[in-house]
């Protein structure tokens, strides 16, 4: 059957809706293929794979300081001032020290550094500053080892310490480190994104949290994490929550900004009083608690510090006020029996955050946690195999739910050392057996 011919008019509507169509097939291919790719490109997404790391503070977060006031320049120290500043050069084996690391099991290191020198003077100073850190971080992934680098205000220099951004959303001390953390993510962006990943805030404050908390921080860190996408997609950003960047600080957190290339630390030192036993004051006793806490008593805690007293020779006086001062935080540390169990609840707050938010708990990471190892004098921490046991449980804790670790720190004369603080340069064995590191 024959077709009538269409009118002028109805032609070139017929026309124009055949054009239509194709366009319309054409756009809706496109969408297509573009939603793919956006697919492809989420599933091929990955942060930095880190699993096992130590943090090194001692190097690059202490940078000189003249008779004035302010930073040597150029800023930061090199690798043989870090290794001769508590101890003779002599007492550390020849080699490459990063190398040393890998040798020891882990993969990442956490350097942390002291901002100041980024923020002190103007252009000029800071692009020094950024070459010095370039070259610094290039040590280490020369070997090998993966960086992450965290910057670590210190109060050194009162008015670059942690202050600086401890304030409003748009105040300017907060305006001008965000300015500077797109610097060294830029700087980072050329050492290469698989190589390297940036923890721009350390233990911010931004008290309080939970309930009452305070909304300021959410903004911070989501502005950030905006600032150094616009360097960059690819670079892993760790994220944190205020409170000391806390597990409670972490909960506070709505990741509305998330990516894949995020993840979110927090620090375990849970308990403080078992962790830190350290005293206040000079001459202070804070030592002996047991992990876990059922594996004594507050009578046999205060006991310890009692004899220890003794020992140092003590007035009576003086020995009977620092009891008391012990005395309730002894009974609350036994009170709250913290233990194995107590530690794995905590730590699953982290993971059940994670996993409320759509975030798979192996974008957790434990940025820190250590505890302070007895002195000589007993005046301070934790007996060995106490230190030992909460070690292992915290790591082996981490490990069970995906999450890569820091243990803090590599050397240091403070209590909190894998490296022994005093002699030669050796690593405490015992601990890396309790980190499930090799130890020969």
């Amino acid at each position: 059957m024959a077709t009538a011919e269409c009118s002028p008019q109805h032609c070139l509507l017929q026309r124009r809706i055949k054009g239509e169509k194709r366009k319309w097939l054409n756009m809706r291919s496109i969408v297509a293929l573009l939603s793919l790719l956006m697919i492809a490109t989420t599933l091929q997404a990955s942060p930095l794979r880190l699993s096992r790391g130590v943090g090194v503070h001692e190097w690059l977060n202490w940078s000189p300081v003249e008779a004035s006031g302010s930073y040597r320049r150029p800023p930061y120290r090199s690798v043989e001032q870090w290794l001769n500043g508590g101890r003779s050069l002599s007492d550390w084996p020849k080699g490459n020290e990063f190398s040393r690391i890998k040798a020891m099991g882990f993969d990442f290191i956490r350097l942390s550094v002291d901002p100041g020198p980024l923020l002190a003077g103007g252009t000029a100073e800071r692009n020094e500053a950024l070459d010095v850190l370039s070259e610094s971080v290039r040590q280490a992934t020369d070997v090998g080892l993966s960086v992450v680098f965290d910057l670590h205000a210190v109060g050194q220099v009162p008015a670059y310490s942690r202050d600086f951004f401890d304030g409003a959303p748009d105040s300017e001390g907060v305006l001008l480190y965000r300015a500077m953390a797109k610097d060294v993510a830029a700087m980072l962006v050329r050492i290469g994104t698989s190589k390297v990943a940036f923890e721009p805030y350390n233990e911010p404050a931004q008290y309080p949290c939970g309930e009452n908390r305070s909304g300021d921080w959410q903004q911070i860190m989501a502005d950030t994490v905006a600032d150094i996408r616009k360097v960059s997609s690819e670079l892993t950003i760790i994220a944190t929550g205020a409170c000391g960047g806390s597990i409670t600080g972490l909960l506070d957190i709505d990741p509305f900004f998330d990516d894949a290339n995020i993840l979110y630390s927090f620090h375990m030192y849970e308990p403080h009083s078992f962790t830190h036993q350290k005293a206040q004051e000079p001459n202070g006793f804070a030592s002996g608690l047991p992990w876990p806490a059922s594996r004594g008593s507050p009578e046999q805690a205060l006991r310890h510090l009692q004899s220890q007293m003794r020992i140092a020779g003590v007035s009576r006086a003086e020995e009977i006020r620092s009891l008391a001062k012990a005395e309730e935080e002894i009974k609350t540390y036994f009170k709250t029996n913290w233990g194995k169990a107590t530690l794995k609840a905590r730590i699953g707050e982290a993971v059940t955050w994670a996993e409320r938010n759509d975030i798979p708990p192996s974008r957790l990471f434990m940025g820190e946690f250590g505890v302070i190892r007895m002195a000589v004098d007993k005046r301070s921490g934790a007996f060995d195999g106490d230190r030992l046991r909460y070690l292992r449980t915290v790591r082996e804790t981490a490990e069970e739910n995906g999450i890569a670790w820091s243990v803090w720190e590599y050397a240091n004369p403070y209590g909190m050392t894998l490296i022994e603080p005093k002699g030669k340069a050796s690593p405490d064995k015992d601990m890396l057996q309790a980190l499930g590191l090799p130890t020969q």
